[in-house]
């Protein structure tokens, strides 16, 4: 096995405590084949991502099977949640600094400078809508 590179090559988190590799991301459409190779572990399994961003998201997205952990591991990144009462909330991450998604619950984020972050996710269902 060799060194492979989170922003380019997310991994999974499956049953029996496994690791499995996933091929580079490619970008939106990745996500269903992303749920194809992995629908044996059904909700418990999670994939985790590290992304790099110096925009803002032009999007919203929402996990319906389960929580999904975002850490900030450089810059600052307000992340903006939307319940389903319609209610919001900002929280503004900083390094090291952490929330949680819950499930069913719309996000989106925005960045004013360079930032990276950790996202560890529950991907089943996922669904995106523009912003």
């Amino acid at each position: 096995m060799s060194a492979h590179d989170l922003r380019t090559h997310p991994v999974h988190l499956g049953l029996g405590a496994k690791v499995v590799d996933q091929p580079a991301f490619t970008g939106m459409d990745w996500y269903a084949a992303y749920a194809a190779r992995t629908a044996a572990d059904g909700k418990e399994g999670r994939l985790v991502s590290l992304f790099d961003f110096s925009v803002s998201w032009d999007s919203w997205e929402m996990h319906p099977e389960g929580d999904e952990l975002v850490v900030c591991l450089s810059g600052e990144i307000t992340l903006i949640q939307e319940f389903p009462d319609g209610r919001l909330h900002c929280e503004t991450l900083q390094p090291g600094q952490y929330i949680v998604n819950p499930a069913g619950v719309w996000h989106t984020a925005d960045v004013s400078q360079p930032a990276s972050a950790l996202f560890v996710t529950a991907g089943m269902g996922t669904e995106g809508r523009p912003r």
